[in-house]
């Protein structure tokens, strides 16, 4: 739990040192923030979810333990978390077979030369 905690500490300080100097930029991204996980034609919940899978795919821990605390306090249940994640590690496979695609043209070249003459 010392990680989390961490995360936790450094995502909140810099949240509050940003703040503090003002910074217009940080304040116009919470303002978007907030818009994007209003509810809308897709509710908070299901926008946390989807963030979540991104934020798997991403590889961004704290972005992961931030919209895993979102989803659940928007209702999600454990089961529907561990779904966006299992989207998300479907989605992060799925990239790698269009690499392996192209290897496959790369091996039929390499092991399959044109014939003489063609």
């Amino acid at each position: 739990m010392d990680k989390l905690e961490g995360i936790a500490k450094r995502r909140k300080a810099a949240h509050a040192k940003l703040l503090a100097l003002d910074s217009k930029i940080y304040r116009a991204f919470l303002d978007m923030e907030q818009a994007a996980y209003s509810d809308g034609a897709l509710p908070k919940k299901t926008k946390e979810l989807i963030a979540l899978g991104i934020s798997v795919t991403s590889d961004c821990e704290s972005c992961m333990q931030w919209h895993i605390e979102q989803a659940a306090k928007a209702g999600a249940s454990e089961r529907e978390v561990l779904e966006a994640m299992e989207v998300a590690i479907e989605m992060a496979a799925g990239r790698t077979t269009v690499s392996a695609r192209f290897a496959l043209e790369v091996m039929e070249g390499v092991f399959q030369p044109p014939a003489a003459g063609r």
